[in-house]
């Protein structure tokens, strides 16, 4: 089975099937876990979710390409931007999916083989709700033992997001055995208690 599939199998289990239908009152997701191509790939076919783009989000410097951000001097992280319809899948469940599927929160700027500040683990939020709902879900995390350490993930306001260059769009939907540090764990099931 395709790893590509093996994403969008997982996200489903959570959320459901993508719809392409356009829907009023969309929000937006900003989460940084590594390496944006395994991110994006990940979050593309989950119900509710209109639209993900790779790019940079959480650095210092005016501007962001993937060369400057490779760098690692704009101190911006790989990151995507979600496009969701909040009546079809919860801020959480989007949370949920980033915990499970799309990275390790437990690795202090890296994933796998990935290491720098660009690859750090980061929720940018966009409201105080937002906040609120990151918070107590790294909380439910940390409490149910399913990783052997505690997360690392910052929480921290949006700011500007930068899209990164066309070969970095849709770049496992373009070529599906293509790099990616992101896994599926099957088995791992978090109990939301308190964020919704």
């Amino acid at each position: 089975m395709k790893l590509l599939t093996k994403f969008a199998a997982a996200a489903v289990a959570i959320a459901g099937t993508s719809s392409a239908a356009p829907q009023p009152h969309l929000q937006t997701a900003v989460l940084a876990g590594g390496c944006f191509w395994g991110m994006e790939a990940v979050f593309e076919h989950v119900k509710g979710v209109n639209d993900v783009v790779s790019g940079f989000a959480g650095g210092a410097a005016k501007d962001a390409s993937y060369d400057k951000v490779s760098s690692e001097s704009t101190r911006h992280a790989e990151a995507v931007r979600i496009t969701y319809d909040p009546s079809r899948i919860s801020y959480a469940q989007l949370l949920q999916i980033y915990f499970k599927v799309a990275h390790d929160p437990t690795q202090v700027n890296r994933q796998g083989p990935d290491v720098g500040l660009s690859y750090r683990s980061a929720i940018f939020y966009t409201s105080q709700d937002q906040k609120r709902v990151a918070e107590q879900t790294i909380a439910d995390v940390n409490a149910s033992g399913l990783w052997p350490g505690k997360v690392v993930t910052e929480v921290v306001p949006a700011g500007d997001f930068w899209q990164a260059e066309p070969e970095h769009q849709d770049y496992l939907e373009r070529i599906p055995n293509g790099y990616t540090c992101h896994y599926v764990r099957p088995n791992w099931k978090l109990g939301l208690k308190k964020a919704s």
